[in-house]
């Protein structure tokens, strides 16, 4: 590991020193400053909220927007503290877990397991809690900054999962570790390439759908679950979910398939609907009309 990465990791451990509740009160500080400053992630995120929920007034949305971009600058400044602290100690901040007799399961089954972890909750604690219930791999995209592997590989010590780049030899190495009786992760809400998608209702409105997830479900025979940490109130800690997938994710026709891998994703949303990622451009494709056109200011 580089030295000036060497620096960043003792400064998180430092910054990670105060307890969660400073933290998250630090990052809901900064979602309001960026909600004050009218930035273009606090537009985009407008946009979507009135996508996902159209029923509420304009002071109602006015009040979830609030509330959501907190939400986001908690997200920020807990990496301080599931990094900072190592693995270990975060995990002591998991005060509850639902539907883990269904990950116990799956995994006893022995057919492979897929984890389907949208971008809700703080999902870096989630890897680690699942990363000490079973090895685990994971599709990811490298950093921009190299350096910064090395950076992640420390902060994440032994309960590390794979990283398998989200390429072609990537795409077979989750294939083998599924035949295996093995666990994957996956991001079902990833926007995927052009071309490399369905498209498919997300909360009412065609989103470009990846077909991965349910490729790899149809293909393995690979039990499939939801998972994502909501955050409690007050920075008192977490609380993992596990949910089953929707009928149907992995039927051969891929239409169907990807509206049952969206309605996973809303099905966890709706349990936690602040903490999702609704900065997120999930409705701009081709071939689909941008909500966000009127937002770029």
């Amino acid at each position: 590991m580089r030295i000036d990465m060497y620096l960043v990791y003792f400064l998180l451990r430092l910054l990670a020193l105060p307890p969660l509740r400073v933290l998250h009160g630090i990052g809901g500080g900064l979602g309001r400053l960026l909600l004050w400053r009218g930035s273009r992630t606090v537009r985009h995120t407008a946009a979507n909220l009135r996508i996902a929920r159209p029923q509420l007034d304009e002071a109602a949305r006015a009040a979830l927007l609030r509330e959501v971009v907190a939400e986001s600058g908690k997200s920020v400044t807990e990496i301080i503290k599931v990094w900072g602290a190592g693995a270990e100690r975060a995990l002591a901040l998991v005060r509850e877990v639902r539907g883990e007799a269904l990950l116990d399961a799956a995994l006893a089954a022995g057919r492979g397991v897929i984890i389907a972890a949208p971008h809700l909750g703080c999902w870096e604690l989630l890897n680690y809690w699942l990363c000490r219930k079973t090895p685990m791999a994971i599709l990811y995209r490298p950093p921009r900054i190299a350096a910064v592997e090395g950076l992640l590989r420390k902060v994440r010590g032994a309960l590390a999962p794979e990283q398998v780049r989200a390429d072609g030899a990537g795409v077979r190495t989750l294939y083998k570790r599924l035949a295996a009786g093995g666990t994957v992760g996956i991001l079902p809400d990833q926007k995927p390439r052009a071309g490399e998608g369905r498209i498919a209702p997300f909360f009412g409105r065609d989103a470009l759908t990846m077909v991965l997830l349910p490729r790899l479900a149809a293909r393995t025979g690979a039990a499939v679950l939801y998972a994502f940490a909501e955050r409690l109130p007050r920075g008192t800690g977490y609380r993992i979910h596990l949910l089953p997938a929707p009928a149907g994710l992995a039927d051969a026709d891929l239409g169907v398939a990807c509206r049952a891998l969206n309605q996973g994703v809303q099905d966890c949303v709706e349990l936690a609907f602040p903490q999702y990622q609704w900065q997120y451009k999930r409705y701009s494709a081709d071939g689909l009309i941008s909500p966000y056109d009127r937002e770029q200011g």
